[in-house]
């Protein structure tokens, strides 16, 4: 092992051994110092019924209440960063897809995108993708953080990657105004430019949406079964789905991820011929728990399912109790993980107004 390789492999080592409350009291400190404390939950502080100081324990953070994520979309996002952090700040702002109306901002620091792609370089190998091949990275782009992904490639498993172009708000504007024609010619573009590359250029690996991956092997289904694998992330994948993918491949990988702007999970080995698609969240920095959705501080038994709940804890961004748009199960990790999982995750409520779309 190169000594890159095992400070790497020492890092995610590093952050599962981590206790969660000793944690817990260190990222609310930081946030709340009176002098270096981020300027957004600093002005919080001062409406809230009690001292954030005195949180000890990860489960006390439901004292916060749910995290409005409407606070996301008019703020500067560098106010939620501590002043730990000198300014001026340098680096990314990314934005959601804007699936329940205008999109969420959140800034980066460096320490943030290490544990991101940190991670995601961990799935990536865990779940059985070589390194030193090639990928097409058919999702988003521009202020999305998935199109990201492109770069981590190369750089995380010494690939090469081709991309597309993509924009996700206009497709879900154009399912908003029932405008199918128009759809159904984006969704031609965005195929197109996959099967462009995919026709002229030897792909390993396709990293896609599961819906797009749909149409694609619709349209196309001998350049799916030449892929040597695929990665999924964006749109649902259900059980039924997944078959159908493995079933396209021809034998090759099929696995997927779960995460958005704020957080990310790991993707864990499909159990029972994909009946059970589970999930790791990216210990310590972010969380995932199912509670029931008339109350976010009760979350389920395990093998029950509810809404997602999410907590961000990194040094550098706080965000305690996001209640998802999502539904899942609750996943025993068996002691393989330092927090319970999900599995088969899922829209909580898909309508016009809050589409899907192709992401």
């Amino acid at each position: 092992m190169s000594t890159r390789t095992h400070e790497r492999a020492s890092l995610t080592d590093h952050w599962l051994s981590l206790d969660l409350d000793a944690w817990t009291r260190h990222v609310v400190r930081r946030h709340f110092n009176p002098e270096l404390g981020s300027p957004y939950w600093l002005k919080r502080a001062t409406e809230l019924s009690f001292d954030p100081m005195d949180i000890t324990r990860y489960d006390q953070l439901a004292e916060f209440g749910p995290f409005p994520p409407g606070d996301l979309r008019g703020i500067d996002p560098g106010d939620l960063v501590p002043r730990t952090v000198p300014r001026p700040l340098i680096g990314r702002v990314w934005e959601s897809g804007g699936t329940t109306g205008d999109p969420v901002r959140v800034f980066y620091t460096e320490d943030m995108m290490t544990h991101r792609v940190e991670w995601r370089r961990w799935s990536y190998l865990f779940d059985g993708y070589q390194a030193g091949r090639t990928w097409l990275q058919a999702t988003p782009s521009g202020p999305h953080q998935i199109g990201n992904g492109a770069i981590e490639l190369s750089e995380q498993l010494a690939g090469l990657v081709y991309g597309i172009d993509m924009d996700p708000r206009w497709i879900k504007q154009l399912i908003r105004a029932g405008k199918m024609k128009e759809l159904g010619e984006y969704t031609d573009h965005v195929l197109a430019q996959i099967v462009d590359i995919l026709r002229s250029q030897h792909v390993h690996y396709l990293n896609t949406t599961p819906a797009l991956l749909q149409k694609l092997i619709a349209r196309r289904p001998e350049l799916v079964a030449a892929l040597d694998g695929v990665r999924l992330g964006g749109t649902h994948m259900s059980p039924q789905m997944y078959q159908d993918f493995v079933k396209a491949l021809d034998g090759g990988l099929v696995r997927s991820g779960y995460g958005n702007t704020f957080g990310n999970a790991v993707s864990l080995h499909p159990e029972d011929g994909g009946a059970i698609l589970p999930y790791a969240p990216t210990y310590p920095q972010v969380t995932m728990s199912v509670v029931d959705p008339e109350d976010f501080k009760t979350t389920v038994d395990k093998g029950q399912s509810g809404q997602l709940k999410l907590t961000v804890l990194h040094e550098d961004l706080f965000l305690p109790n996001l209640l998802e748009r999502d539904e899942a199960t609750r996943y025993d990790t068996k002691g393989e993980w330092p927090v319970d999982g999900v599995f088969n995750v899922r829209p909580l409520q898909v309508s016009q107004a809050a589409p899907e779309g192709l992401y």
